[in-house]
């Protein structure tokens, strides 16, 4: 099982999830959780692999991941603490596991809060990924993890949200970083659905306005969506939660709230 932890709010009934990106861990919500167990219950997962989750043996013989199987690994958590259904708060690729939580599961989805969401790859991230696909297996990850950082997250003021998903992916096996970029080659048909199909659930993206390769393409979901609402950060960068903190965790507080 993934490695947790809980925050319980006595005065609360409601859960809030959150849900980090590859490369990054539960500790990357940590400008969040004074703000939030003032009003809910928290969980808070490191992802297979990521943070103190440890690969299981099982997943040692898995030739690859999938999204629907590391969604697998947060429902068997919310199962095993008998959460009947919970907000969601994910960032990067973790709003693609949310999505196909809900996928799944609708009923377990109160709402969904999407920071720094990927809803559809641009020209520039699909050359990034088609190099990392080359040079996965031939150069250190941490390069090319590296070299991804700078490419979506470059302006100066970025630099504390790079600094922090670099720290925490050192923490990974070369191995392990593979088999997540292997997740690339189901990410283009898994988008277009999600663009394609709404759900019925109350979604809110949270997006920095310098958020240059994600941005354009989550303007047009919301624009189609009906359950859906978009709020544009201003000065910020891709990682909302850590670049603007006070500001995502007013939003967002606020989102939940009229949920």
């Amino acid at each position: 099982m993934l490695n947790y932890t809980i925050y319980e709010n006595p005065q609360s009934t409601d859960w809030v999830t959150f849900v980090h990106g590859a490369g990054g861990s539960s500790t990357i919500w940590y400008k969040q959780l004074r703000a939030f167990k003032a009003h809910y219950n928290i969980l808070l997962l490191d992802l297979r692999g990521h943070g103190n989750s440890k690969a299981a043996l099982k997943d040692a013989f898995d030739k690859r991941y999938t999204f629907q199987s590391i969604a697998d690994d947060i429902l068997e958590v919310i199962d095993h603490l008998k959460i009947k259904n919970s907000h969601f708060i994910g960032i990067s690729l973790g709003t693609i596991i949310i999505r196909q939580l809900a996928e799944v599961h609708p009923h377990r989805v109160k709402s969904m809060i999407m920071g720094g969401a990927i809803m559809k790859l641009n020209i520039r991230s699909q050359i990034l990924m088609r190099v990392g696909i080359v040079f996965k297996s031939l150069i250190p990850y941490l390069w090319l993890y590296k070299f991804f950082a700078f490419i979506i997250m470059p302006n100066k003021n970025h630099k504390e949200s790079r600094s922090l998903f670099i720290r925490e992916a050192k923490k990974l096996y070369q191995k392990e970083f593979i088999r997540w970029f292997k997740l690339t080659a189901e990410i283009n048909p898994l988008l277009r659905f999600f663009r394609q199909v709404e759900l019925k659930i109350p979604t809110y993206y949270v997006m920095g306005e310098e958020d240059y390769m994600f941005l354009p393409s989550v303007r047009k979901v919301v624009d189609a969506h009906a359950f859906s609402s978009l709020c544009v950060v201003p000065n910020c960068g891709h990682v909302v939660n850590v670049e603007q903190p006070d500001f995502f965790n007013k939003e967002t507080i606020k989102f939940l709230s009229g949920v």
